[in-house]
């Protein structure tokens, strides 16, 4: 599963895509790609009545991901889930197993293609992408047993066999820490503490924990499962044992 900043990489021939094309030669075409795509949806709330229905064959990938998931997205022979804005595109002998289905309700949780990425054994791959966009630990954050989780609901217009019609959405919240007692950046301390736990070896020395420059990217690789389950732990601990105080960083 990869993130990646293409600026970060520095001049690139062929830009976007020699980095996919890199990316699919080093899989070979045994292993597949996955990539978070998210849902620009263009609209604001108050215009619902001039909103397009969601069509997952061209809706843009958001665009605060980064070039690589939209062009990824268009890839040929990719296939995309149906979750307008948990979507998951892939690539490979996996890749329909990995989208489908995928819930409306809780698209990061089980029975989503975050957990059959899990459950394939996958590497997270930041190429050059800041450690705080890790998505596979939203699926952390459904998991870890802890209370008053923050939900929220929306809807969107999705197309189905009477046409489009809008569809009610429940998720834990994927814009704030998912507990009032986490920290706003603990995305990227979960993964610096992982590290520091598993302290990472070269990339070319194999899977992860890795890390290392791809061209002038700062970029790592982690053992998707490893990581699943150290975050579970550090959200439980986290949450439930450190002041607020402690976490905002206010005496």
């Amino acid at each position: 599963m990869v993130h990646a900043s293409i600026r970060s990489l520095g001049p690139v021939t062929g830009g976007v895509n020699t980095v996919i094309q890199a990316l699919l030669d080093v899989l070979t075409p045994q292993g597949t790609l996955t990539a978070y795509l998210d849902f620009e949806p263009f609209f604001d709330s108050e215009d619902e009545h001039e909103i397009p229905v969601f069509d997952k064959r061209i809706a843009r990938a958001a665009l605060d991901h980064g070039i690589l998931h939209e062009a990824f997205r268009t890839w040929p022979g990719v296939v995309r889930s149906d979750h307008p804005d948990a979507g998951v595109a892939a690539l490979g002998p996996l890749a329909e197993w990995i989208v489908h289905p995928h819930p409306f309700h809780y698209g990061y949780g089980p029975g989503t293609p975050f957990a059959r990425i899990l459950e394939a054994s996958a590497q997270i791959l930041m190429l050059g992408a800041p450690l705080d966009t890790i998505t596979m630990l939203h699926h952390a954050e459904h998991l870890a047993d802890i209370p008053n989780k923050r939900v929220v609901r929306y809807r969107r217009l999705m197309p189905s066999l009477d046409g489009p019609r809008w569809m009610e959405f429940e998720e834990f919240d994927t814009a704030e820490p998912v507990h009032t007692g986490l920290p706003a950046n603990c995305f990227e301390r979960i993964a610096q503490d992982f590290l520091a736990a598993h302290p990472p070896h070269e990339l070319a020395a194999g899977p992860g924990p890795a890390s290392g420059k791809v061209a002038q990217a700062d970029t790592y690789l982690f053992p998707a499962p490893e990581l699943v389950r150290f975050a579970v732990r550090w959200i439980e601990d986290v949450s439930s044992t450190t002041p607020r105080s402690a976490l905002s960083g206010s005496p």
